[in-house]
């Protein structure tokens, strides 16, 4: 057989499995509609934890050398699309100054063609979010030196406010312009477990406890933290405020909490979850599984090398 033939017979090889990909989409369509049909009473249709679980399973179980950011960014385009027609959706993001580095981690997460608007503005982006004008918003990671922070904003055990979903980027850093900028996204939907989680708390104190304090009385109740800040509003002297990122998902009901609070003392006088996230894929999740029919010593490509 010559080698144009055999060309020929591959690209024809090639052009049947699009195909079959192709139905494949297609009848997977057709069961996300009997999805959205049971779904159709529910105000938001996004489930985080869900979509987490099906990109964990994708990357555990790929092998040979497609990448696989590649193919999780293909699956995130496949899920948003099929949201699209579950009902409206739409992301707020946070856009300061000529700065576009959310809006490309949003992009990447959310997909090429959904509708977004970018807001200079923290508030504004939580109430588009609230109003349900946009479904979900995307907002900078908080830090411990933000000189107005958003999160006391959703600070409130109100059953509409939006809370914490995701931390992007999930697949690792892309080509956007914010480099390694990261984000976390809101939306009025509870927080549902995968076992790959942080939640984020609210400790509503009194007065100042000192974040040091703070973490070691949770890691005491099983609540490992990685990250607290504090926010205290001096011109309406308010109460203070104490962020927490803790290891694992915790509920509004987790009788970890209680004790928690306990333990802090008379300042704490409520303790409310802000939500959490699926946490992001580990290099060691991304890097390449040789496939079983390669040949035993054959090098792995890591992410993001390519053929020469």
């Amino acid at each position: 057989m010559s080698a144009d033939r055999s060309l020929d017979a591959l690209r024809r090889e090639i052009d049947a499995i699009d195909e079959t990909l192709h139905d494949l989409i297609m009848r997977r369509t057709t069961v996300v509609e009997k999805v959205r049909d049971i779904k159709r009473g529910h105000k938001v249709k996004i489930r985080p934890a869900r979509e987490a679980e099906i990109l964990y399973r994708l990357a555990s179980r790929h092998e040979g050398p497609f990448p696989k950011r590649e193919l999780i960014r293909m699956w995130r385009e496949l899920i948003v699309a099929t949201l699209s027609f579950e009902g409206p959706f739409s992301v707020a993001v946070h856009m300061p100054g000529e700065s576009s580095g959310y809006w490309d981690l949003a992009r990447d997460q959310y997909g090429s063609f959904t509708p977004m608007t970018g807001h200079e503005s923290v508030r504004r982006v939580i109430e588009a979010v609230r109003s349900q004008e946009a479904t979900v918003g995307v907002l900078p990671l908080p830090r411990r030196d933000d000189g107005a922070p958003w999160w006391p904003h959703v600070a409130a055990a109100n059953p509409d406010m939006p809370r914490i979903i995701a931390r992007l980027p999930f697949a690792g850093p892309g080509n956007g312009r914010g480099g390694d900028l990261e984000a976390l996204v809101i939306c009025p939907v509870v927080q549902e477990p995968t076992g790959r989680d942080r939640s984020f708390l609210c400790f509503e104190a009194a007065r100042e406890m000192g974040l040091d304090r703070l973490a070691a009385t949770l890691s005491d109740a099983g609540l490992p933290t990685t990250f607290a800040a504090v926010w205290h509003d001096a011109e309406t002297s308010g109460n203070w405020l104490h962020l927490a990122e803790v290891d694992g998902f915790v509920a509004a009901d987790d009788p970890r909490l209680p004790g928690a609070a306990h333990a802090l003392g008379r300042p704490v006088e409520s303790v409310i979850p802000l939500g959490g996230y699926a946490t992001a894929l580990t290099p060691e999740d991304l890097a390449t599984v040789p496939a079983k029919d390669e040949p035993s010593g054959k090098s792995a490509r890591e992410p993001g090398d390519r053929p020469s």
